[in-house]
């Protein structure tokens, strides 16, 4: 199979019931684009030029303030848009986020001007924008609700969760790592790992992790 006809099956197959015209105008105008693991691939402050839809990888999502503290917000898998590109797109603003890659991942970016054309051309489009805003809101509103209300053992729970549910049980993260993201101490956070490890929810390596609860 060559490489278009494998890129367009892909497509097909992560971004499911979009018209066929549609299939077209994105394999004709999009470009595929190769990342490796840790690549910046939207900064805080840049101005947005193209739609940008994961084909394979993980993308973290994550707020940076004017001291370089980072705090997470969600990720970005295959089958899903970044939906701050497509409202920076759609209104030519300034990204507010930091988007990285957090493995190799494959994109597909597309030019901002075909946002506002399909959302007028393409039913199905228009659908896959509301489906996208409403799902990354959802999960915003559950990271703000774990940070808001709980404490930071929970906290941490909850985020080592969202990796493992990303990445698989071994995760390669070091406790500065989490910490960053949790805004917290590298200290805090080995502390409360160690406490998980001696209650069994997971085993701790050298920049990585284990989760084995159940």
């Amino acid at each position: 199979m060559s490489s278009k006809l494998s890129e367009q099956k892909q497509i097909h197959d992560l971004f499911p019931n979009l018209e066929e015209g549609l299939y077209e105008e994105m394999m004709k105008y999009g470009d595929v684009k190769e990342v490796p693991a840790g690549t910046t691939i939207l900064r805080r402050g840049q101005t947005i030029r193209s739609i940008i839809m994961v084909l394979d990888g993980v993308v973290k999502l994550y707020q940076e303030d004017d001291e370089g503290d980072e705090f997470f917000i969600y990720h970005i898998q295959p089958g899903q848009a970044c939906a701050v590109s497509m409202v920076c797109t759609y209104a030519q603003e300034k990204s507010q986020v930091t988007a990285k890659a957090l493995t190799d991942v494959t994109l597909l970016t597309i030019p901002l001007q075909y946002m506002d054309k399909w959302l007028g051309q393409y039913k199905s489009w228009h659908y896959f924008v509301i489906r996208t805003y409403r799902s990354r809101y959802e999960e915003l509103l559950k990271t703000v609700n774990e940070i808001a209300f709980k404490n930071m053992d929970e906290r941490l729970e909850f985020y080592l969760k969202s990796q493992v549910k990303q990445l698989g049980r071994h995760v390669k993260l070091t406790h500065q790592d989490i910490a960053t993201d949790l805004n917290s101490s590298r200290e805090v956070i080995s502390r409360l790992m160690k406490k998980m490890e001696k209650n069994g929810w997971i085993i701790i390596h050298r920049n990585s992790f284990e989760w084995i609860k159940d």
